[in-house]
């Protein structure tokens, strides 16, 4: 009988500057890879063949790619590996290893063999959502995440950044905390983005008319 996981800690891990790893680079990897640029982390690649996109990415200097088989040694300093091959023996290997170094890994479509999971996620902006099923039904997380996607809409992501700014404006005011804190409670409430996406859609319309 398969005992019961530990429930998950969710966070959101700042990878700049950090280095990563990713050993494979086809279809399963090429997403992976993809998900990781934007945060600036320094990604290294190594398979034995490579996706057009995830050569393209190296020769923009985006990834350092080496197409080559993984050796012991790519895992030196690492901080985080993603495993993404069609060889189970290969992965099960990389992950042992990440396991003995403490280093996190993720055997992509492998739970029992994931430090951590790729949720699905719903971005707009510096707005995250993310969703989790712990590896038990990666369809339904999905499934979830156009829900979502239909409930927080694209204006959200306008929206955040103006409550980023104002907040900075209000906790570096004057006023009394108690006075801080109502004004930003009431700035992100429904009624005050249903006015600030008011807001964007005359702008967009007056900019068509002109």
């Amino acid at each position: 009988m398969r005992s019961k996981m530990k429930s998950l800690f969710p966070m959101f891990v700042k990878l700049e500057g950090r280095q990563i790893l990713v050993v494979g680079a086809g279809r399963v990897g090429e997403p992976k890879i993809h998900g990781l640029l934007p945060t600036g982390a320094k990604i290294r690649v190594v398979a034995h063949e490579a996706s057009e996109a995830v050569r393209e990415w190296a020769g923009n200097g985006e990834i350092a790619l080496e197409e080559r088989g993984f050796v012991l040694s790519d895992l030196d300093n690492v901080f985080l590996v993603v495993v993404a091959t069609s060889s189970r023996e290969l992965n099960e290997f990389v992950y042992g290893e990440a396991y003995a170094r403490r280093i996190l890994c993720n055997v992509v479509d492998v739970p029992e063999q994931c430090d951590f999971y790729y949720p699905a996620v719903v971005q707009r902006g510096d707005l995250q959502i993310a969703i989790s099923t712990s590896g038990q039904s990666p369809s339904l997380a999905q499934r979830i995440r156009q829900q979502l996607e239909r409930q927080f809409g694209p204006g959200y992501a306008q929206w955040v950044a103006e409550l980023g700014e104002t907040r900075r404006k209000i906790l570096a005011s004057n006023l009394d905390p108690e006075r801080k804190k109502f004004l930003l409670h009431s700035l992100a409430s429904v009624e005050a983005f249903e006015t600030a996406l008011e807001a964007q859609m005359q702008t967009i319309g007056r900019s068509v008319a002109v």
